[in-house]
Parts: C-alpha cells; sequence; structure tokens
C-alpha cells in the first residue's frame, strides 16, 4: 500500500477502518506502520483515492 502525500486529505478514514491498527493519523499526514496485510479496506474507504496498491505507482 502507498499513500499520495500529495492526494491525501488526512480525514482518518482509513486510521478507522484499519483492522491492524496499522495507520495513524498524524496532523500533517498518514503515518503507515508494518503489519500491513493487504486488506485493501483503506483503499476502498479513501474519499480522496489518495491510496493504492503497492504494485502500482501513485
Amino acid at each position: 500500500m502507498k499513500i499520495s502525500a500529495e492526494q491525501c486529505g488526512c480525514c482518518g478514514v482509513c486510521v478507522a477502518v484499519c483492522p491492524h491498527n496499522i495507520l495513524e493519523l498524524s496532523s500533517m499526514m498518514i503515518i503507515t506502520h508494518e503489519g500491513c496485510e493487504n486488506c485493501n479496506l483503506c483503499m476502498v474507504v479513501c474519499p480522496l483515492g489518495a491510496i493504492k496498491d503497492g504494485k502500482n505507482e501513485i
């Protein structure tokens, strides 16, 4: 998973749905910790389309 800093609005929706609690909302960005299991919930709920799978370039 990759989060585009340019597209991300730091709304925190992805943080709220992550079942593994690897996402953290900072004042200026989403911080990703280790442990992502590629469930893609964050990509599905992101209203700005700022999250892509790690296989594709943003």
